[in-house]
Parts: C-alpha cells; sequence; structure tokens
C-alpha cells in the first residue's frame, strides 16, 4: 500500500477534477504490475495496474490488488474499475479509503458479492492527506480552503505601507509554488492585486496545467491592465453585473452578493466545488483571510515564517469583522508539521471543528 501511496502522488499537479490514486497488483507477497491515474478522462489506476501486469507477462487471476481508494463502480468518463477487476479474477482487494463521491461508491458490495475478498482502512489516514479537496467536494460540497501567508515571526504580513517583498527567502516562495501547482484554483483579493499585481501563477514547478486563478473585487476595481488578467483563465467575483465591461472579454464574470452587498463567500466556495474545484489556494491580504475565517471556510493554513520581527504598526494575518470580547471565541489550530524551508519556518495547521462547524 506504500508503494500504492507514493504511485498515487505522482499525479498531484495533474488529477483533478479526480482524485489522486494509485494501484499495485502483488501475487505470493510480490509486485506483479502498478498503475497510477493521470488526469481525467483517462484509464483508472486499477485499469493501468492490470494493463501492466499484462505487458510484464504476468496474470492476474487470484492476485491481490493494492489501492488507495475503493475502487468505482459507476459510468463516468471510463468504465467502472471494478468491471475490470471483476473480469481479470482477482481474488483479493484492499482500499486505503471508501470512496467519497456518493455517485461511485458500492464497489466495496459488488466485489464482495461476486466472491472477491475486499478490505479496507490500511493506511487510511495517509491516502486522505493525498485527496482532502476530493473528500472535502464530495462529502460537504465545498473545496478545501488552504489560506497561505508569509509573516515575519512576530505575525506581519507587510508594513503599513504595503510594501512586503520579501519578508521570507527564495526557498519558502519556490516551496509555495509547489502547494499553488496542487491547488484547482487560487483565491485572491482586489486589494492584494492592486497593491502587489501579482501573477498568480506556477512558475517554480513543473506542470501541465495553471490552476484557475479567482479574484474577490466587490466594486469591480481590479484594472484592465493587471498581470493577472493576462490570460484567460480568470475568474472576477464581483457584487454586481455593472463592472463588467472594465474588463477583457476573455476574463470570466460573475455577480454574487449577499444580503448585504458583499461577496457570497459560502455561494462562491460551493459554485466552485460544482466546478470541479478540490483544493483552493488563497495568497490574500488580511481582509479576506479573516472574512473566510470569520466564515468558518478555512480548513488549513499554510504559514511561512521568516526569522525577523517588524513590529507595530504593520499589517497582519487575518482582519476580523469585529474585535473579540472573550478568549473562548478565538479560532483554534492544530499543528499538523512544522519544517525548516531554507532560513524560514513552515508551519501547516488545521482549524479545529471547522468541519462541524461549517455542517
Amino acid at each position: 500500500m506504500k508503494q500504492a501511496l507514493e504511485l498515487a502522488e505522482r499525479g498531484l499537479y495533474t488529477t483533478t477534477p479526480n482524485p489522486r490514486v494509485g494501484c499495485v497488483i502483488a501475487r505470493d507477497g510480490h509486485m506483479v504490475g502498478e498503475g497510477w491515474h493521470r488526469r481525467a478522462g483517462e484509464p483508472h489506476a486499477e485499469v493501468l495496474a492490470l494493463a501492466d501486469t499484462k505487458a510484464r507477462g504476468n496474470d492476474a487471476r487470484g492476485a491481490t490488488v493494492y489501492v488507495t481508494l475503493e475502487p468505482c463502480n459507476h459510468h463516468g468518463r471510463t468504465p467502472p474499475c471494478v468491471d475490470a477487476l471483476l473480469a481479470a479474477g482477482v481474488a483479493r482487494v484492499v482500499a486505503a479509503m471508501p470512496d467519497p463521491n456518493p455517485a461511485a461508491g458500492g464497489g466495496a458490495d459488488r466485489l464482495r458479492a461476486a466472491g472477491v475478498v475486499f478490505e479496507s482502512g490500511l493506511l487510511e489516514k495517509e491516502a486522505r492527506e493525498l485527496n482532502p479537496g476530493f473528500i472535502s467536494r464530495m462529502t460537504h460540497g465545498t473545496p478545501w480552503v488552504r489560506v497561505k501567508i508569509a509573516a515575519s515571526l512576530d505575525g506581519k504580513t507587510a508594513l503599513l505601507s504595503g510594501e512586503s517583498q520579501w519578508i521570507t527567502g527564495s526557498k519558502a516562495r519556490a516551496d509555495g509554488h509547489v502547494w499553488r501547482a496542487r491547488a484547482c484554483a487560487i483565491l485572491t483579493g482586489v486589494g492584494t492585486v492592486m497593491q502587489d499585481d501579482p501573477q498568480l501563477t506556477v512558475r517554480d514547478v513543473r506542470t501541465e496545467r495553471q490552476p484557475l486563478r479567482v479574484i474577490v473585487d466587490r466594486h469591480g476595481e481590479t484594472p484592465p491592465h493587471a498581470r493577472v488578467l493576462a490570460d484567460a483563465n480568470v475568474l472576477v467575483v464581483t457584487a454586481s453585473t455593472e463592472h463588467r465591461a472594465r474588463w477583457p472579454n476573455t476574463i470570466e464574470t460573475i455577480a454574487l452578493p449577499d444580503a448585504q452587498g458583499r461577496i457570497d463567500l459560502v455561494g462562491l466556495l460551493r459554485m466552485l466545488a460544482a466546478r470541479g474545484i478540490n483544493e483552493l489556494h488563497v495568497e490574500a491580504g488580511a481582509k479576506l483571510n479573516g472574512a473566510l475565517l470569520a466564515t468558518g471556510l478555512v480548513d488549513e493554513l499554510l504559514l511561512y515564517l521568516a526569522p525577523a520581527i517588524i513590529g507595530d504598526p504593520a499589517r497582519g494575518m487575518f482582519e476580523g469583522p469585529q474585535a473579540l470580547t472573550q478568549l473562548s471565541a478565538r479560532t483554534e489550530l492544530e499543528f499538523v508539521r512544522i519544517d525548516p524551508v531554507g532560513d524560514d519556518l513552515r508551519i501547516i495547521a488545521r482549524v479545529r471543528s471547522q468541519r462541524e462547524r461549517r455542517a
């Protein structure tokens, strides 16, 4: 199963909107075939592993299949993997985790009904870590929201003037592109566009695709010449349709106002999920970061902390809609990983009980 997980990771940048899945076929304790899902519309990991088994001159009949996700049991862009496994005559299937997609489920029951031994739960935690966005989209109808922040050790992201380039070092910035590359979309606010004029593209990682760029722009203030608008892979979200004429015809716009005339952030995430967005990578300022956090939409923080002190007054990480009056109302986090990246620290932290609050 560890080998299957390593295979699945090869699809980290390519499988969206599908999950990252790897498969190993074994007989008598030896691997006889392997495969991993590369991109949507192409064969799934199980089918490729069966083909690899045959290409090696091996027979899958009576073999054990180790796969990181329960084999699908529905006709999508490709036939059900369960059909291929049954036709190959495998004796046992071990899945790391069940398929959270209700349309694709039932693979385990069908395999068991056909006499195939089915087991699940081996290295399930590791399998889930590969596909937090797919799981989130299938079970909650929203992407996995990861907020990336670069800050000084005292939590400052920029000077009061807005100057922020560069607080962290080059290795931390390059590492940030790895996380951009695995995301389906990158979300930012109009303030960041106007202050920094970012491209928000993946440049330090070899990838076949660029994530969708999404700009939250309530009043339609994004400059037409902004670098982020240089190609058509952009969605500008406003609170009104009256600003559409500002931008090139290649730029998609949508109005998503809430009852107060602001951007409906929950509606935005559900719309992105409906478009197949699994992981949403946020690179924004304190105001949008704070709005997402206050609305209960943040799942994970990707923090790069530089060994430096900026002090006050300066810009922070999150700007809340109102000051807390009780410490018990604070947002609690769980540290997942802390690693040095160059001279900086990378901290991955998850919001505690966020899913329960959102449900």
